[in-house]
């Protein structure tokens, strides 16, 4: 089996497996604890747990604090709504090609949503046209579908001279490049090689929310509710690991897209070659069934857009916001790689993939 699907998930870290064990102990163990309670297990667990928060907040800008919550939807969930009481029904911008996590939760506030168009690459125009009264504007730093870099530093820049909110959704740039200033960042740590079931929301000092989840009054009253030191640990551990590889795994990365791209030379790109991570390489093939394809390699793991639209029988909102027929957006897949993709791997799905597309005539 060979996984080509790192958009979706990444495969966990052995250091950052390593980290969660001590806190999975049964009987007889020391690492049960409740980070919440004031016996000696429970501040053991909550030094766990504080250490992973710092270690988080490595891959992030300073003057800001980290909230653990269940995963990005959760913490998307929490800024949008939690800002809403402040932002009193003023309107919301988001790029038309946010993740359903954004695009749903905006739409689903009182105040009005507007979407962001993007060009033919893929791109939000930094300079776009932003509504009157803007309260908050919400563009991803690297799109999940396609790899587009965005460019979020002018548009936070625009969003504060517009006395507006900014939120970030970095779940596919953090630990693999550095993650952009805003008021508020959503991470995942298992887009990052970490567990999953955890993710967090960083909100910039100063800036007020309202909890979306009550009852024990845990993160500093933001989201109350028990939390898991071994996910903490492994999340932690996770991204200490990427800051520490993020050059090597860039590099590592670069490599692979230049020989999948040697190797899949017919295929048109989806989106900018240039202001793209590299490590998502979404491609078309005129005529291609990809369900076919798909059925065809069931050796290799891949995907014909974001593993939460599959299933969905609509054409990616994605690739359509990009001007893409229904026909074209329906025979496009996604190739995801990263640190543990291994160039033969990559060489032998290149080749495959290309052959059976070859075959369908």
């Amino acid at each position: 089996m060979i996984y080509l699907d790192y958009q979706a998930t990444t495969p966990l870290a052995p250091e950052a497996r390593e980290a969660m064990l001590r806190w999975l102990d049964g009987p007889g163990g020391t690492g049960f604890g409740n980070p919440h309670s004031p016996h000696r297990m429970g501040r053991q667990a909550a030094a766990g747990v504080e250490l992973a928060r710092e270690q988080v907040a490595a891959l992030l800008p300073p003057g800001g604090t980290v909230t653990f919550t269940s995963g990005a939807t959760e913490a998307i969930n929490i800024a949008l709504r939690g800002c809403e009481p402040a932002l009193a029904g003023m309107p919301m911008a988001v790029s038309a090609i946010e993740h359903a996590a954004v695009l749903d939760t905006a739409r689903d506030l009182a105040g009005p949503c507007h979407l962001l168009p993007v060009g033919a690459e893929g791109v939000v125009d930094p300079q776009v046209p932003l509504p009157e009264g803007l309260g908050l504007l919400a563009v991803m730093q690297v799109n999940n579908e396609i790899g587009t870099v965005q460019p979020v530093a002018e548009l936070y820049a625009r969003a504060r001279a517009n006395g507006a909110l900014f939120l970030c959704d970095a779940v596919q740039a953090a630990g693999k490049m550095l993650v952009a200033e805003a008021d508020f960042i959503v991470i995942s740590a298992h887009k990052l090689h970490g567990p999953k079931g955890i993710g967090a929301l960083w909100v910039r000092d100063g800036v007020p929310l309202r909890p979306l989840i009550t009852g024990g009054g845990q993160e500093n009253g933001l989201r109350s509710g028990t939390l898991s030191p071994a996910l903490c640990a492994g999340f932690g551990a996770a991204a200490e690991l990427a800051l520490a590889r993020m050059e090597a795994d860039a590099a590592h990365v670069a490599a692979l897209w230049d020989r999948a791209r040697g190797l899949l030379a017919e295929w048109e790109l989806n989106g900018s070659a240039q202001q793209r991570y590299l490590g998502n390489l979404n491609l078309r093939r005129e005529g291609l069934d990809v369900a076919r394809l798909m059925s065809d390699l069931r050796q290799l793991c891949f995907s014909a857009g974001s593993a939460c639209a599959s299933g969905s029988g609509r054409p990616s909102h994605v690739l359509s916001a990009l001007g893409l027929t229904p026909a074209e957006a329906r025979s496009s897949i996604r190739l995801g790689f990263g640190r543990y993709t291994t160039m033969a791997e990559l060489e032998e799905a290149a080749v495959l993939i290309d052959n059976a597309a070859t075959q369908q005539g």
